[in-house]
């Protein structure tokens, strides 16, 4: 039976709120004081309302996935590659969820709060005394990623970590080969530079923000596990080949 945060979660006029709110305040930090580029927002028009899956690089906590839904509103409006005006606010595209670790989002009253705009928590899928090697998603959070996935978009981290270049879980191309929903690559830049690793104070203003959406993955759902892994992490620009394109690439936090 759901706990009544999951049902708040999944209460669009609840989420409304909470995406005007939140969308709100982080405007100036996306649009003002910071400069965003958005590219590829028309291999968003025709898509789907559910079965849609958005697999990204992750610099920050929160900043990421709050700019990744500004530009959904804005798309649902008609603009696109810009946000402009932010009155999309007024009646926001909130058919999506997020993947976060638990942990992160039962941090802080903010995190909580914006729990409430989606969020489907994860237990971390690492161990740090075991060189942090992955063990695989609990089934648990599984299902709650299907059941999200089965109503709307959802956008998720492979690497689960904001340092680049780490490895991928492999539960993400589990979840493909098990849904097989349309998936959108992302690949997100500037973000590290701009804010502190929570994604919620400036660190340098005047920084170039990039969001990219490339056009869906031609997956093959029958092909193995750590193959599908690859075919992401070459999309989101996070494979080996990449990590010795540009150094200042490497200078991140850690999660």
């Amino acid at each position: 039976m759901a706990s009544i945060g999951e049902r708040l979660r999944n209460f669009h006029p609840v989420r409304k709120i909470v995406y005007f709110i939140v969308g709100l305040f982080f405007y100036p930090g996306l649009a003002i004081v910071n400069k965003l580029r958005i590219a590829g927002t028309e291999h968003l028009k025709n898509l789907p309302k559910q079965r849609v899956l958005f697999v990204s690089n992750h610099q920050t906590y929160f900043a990421d996935v709050i700019t990744f839904l500004h530009i959904f509103c804005a798309v649902k409006w008609g603009k696109m590659n810009r946000l402009g005006v932010p009155y999309y606010l007024l009646n926001p595209f909130t058919r999506v969820n997020y993947v976060a670790a638990e942990t992160t989002m039962k941090g802080s009253l903010i995190s909580r709060l914006f729990l409430l705009a989606g969020g489907i928590t994860v237990k971390r899928t690492w161990n740090k005394e075991a060189n942090e090697r992955r063990k695989g998603l609990d089934p648990s959070d599984t299902r709650k990623i299907h059941r999200a996935l089965e109503k709307n978009w959802v956008i998720t981290f492979p690497q689960g970590t904001t340092k680049p270049f780490a490895p991928a879980r492999k539960g993400t191309a589990l979840i493909i080969k098990q849904m097989k929903p349309i998936v959108i690559p992302v690949v997100i830049g500037g973000f590290w530079r701009a804010f502190n690793k929570k994604g919620l104070k400036f660190k340098k203003k005047g920084t170039i923000l990039s969001v990219t959406f490339k056009e869906p993955l031609v997956i093959d759902y029958d092909a193995p596990a750590e193959n599908i892994m690859s075919q992401i992490m070459d999309a989101i620009e996070q494979s080996k080949k990449f990590m010795m394109m540009g150094k200042h690439h490497w200078q991140t936090t850690d999660s």
